[in-house]
């Protein structure tokens, strides 16, 4: 089981919408769940977008931050999930759940406190209860205190668009995140005209997974249009599942460099 940190990078949109097909697509064995927390200090999109307000705003990360001043973090934590479901119904209530972002980016000067906070909670989640974690940082998420969530995770992936200006922008923010955590990996929508061996030599690391660029299945993700018929055997949920199997491949492997011992017991 594994954390998992999702970025994304100025002109390359898509981080969100891929974290829903993976965590909407992700292989779960019985009694585990998998959670999908949004930690964009730019704001969340999931309440809006894929639910379209139907929850309003009484989820979400904003309301850490009392909680971590009352001593509450964990029982808050837990209450703050919404369960997403899984696909054809053929999960059990509660596998699938979404920790909603902010709903505006003012509120993240409250949120200095709560990422250590997020941190460690994410890896108890995995180390307690065997349960995995996506974590989606958005296009700035990952800097300054928010930087802990990509230093504890398994591994960090960076969601890139194979265009030259999506290739452009990604340049600093892969540097950055090589810099800060080491050993990241490209998932790759593939919209452009440019192949995966172009783009991990321009960018120096290695695509991990490729999802396909379909913007009528995205659309049902990120903004809750209608699903079409058979949605969940759609090219991008098919291509999400096999993504996942790549990613924690990919998780496992660095953990076991960083830290062999445990990665020894995690297998057992």
């Amino acid at each position: 089981m594994a954390v998992i940190a999702l970025a994304g990078c100025s002109g390359a949109p898509g981080v969100t919408t891929s974290a829903l097909a993976l965590l909407l697509s992700w292989p779960l064995e019985p009694g585990r769940r998998m959670i999908l927390a949004e930690c964009d200090p730019d704001g969340g999109a999931v309440l809006h977008g894929l639910l379209q307000g139907s929850l309003g705003d009484r989820y979400g990360l904003r309301n850490l931050s009392v909680a971590a001043r009352q001593g509450e973090f964990s029982e808050s934590f837990w209450r703050q999930l919404i369960d997403l479901g899984g696909e054809d119904g053929e999960q059990s209530p509660h596998d699938r759940l979404l920790l909603p972002g902010i709903t505006d980016p003012a509120q993240a000067a409250s949120l200095s406190s709560v990422w250590k906070g997020l941190a460690q909670m994410f890896r108890g989640i995995e180390a307690e209860h065997g349960h995995d974690v996506l974590i989606d940082l958005g296009r700035r998420g990952a800097t300054g205190c928010s930087g802990v969530l990509a230093e504890q995770a398994d591994a960090v992936f960076v969601v890139v668009r194979n265009t030259l200006r999506c290739l452009q922008a990604a340049q600093a923010r892969v540097k950055m995140l090589e810099d800060s955590v080491g050993d990241v990996g490209l998932i790759l929508i593939d919209e452009g005209p440019y192949p995966a061996g172009e783009v991990q030599r321009v960018l120096q690391v290695p695509v991990v997974a490729t999802l396909p660029y379909v913007p009528k299945d995205a659309r049902v993700l990120s903004d809750g249009n209608e699903q079409p018929r058979r949605f969940t055997r759609s090219d991008l949920m098919k291509a999400a599942r096999t993504s996942t199997n790549l990613l924690l491949q990919r998780a496992a492997l660095r953990r076991s460099r960083l830290d062999p011992r445990a990665a020894f017991a995690a297998g057992r």
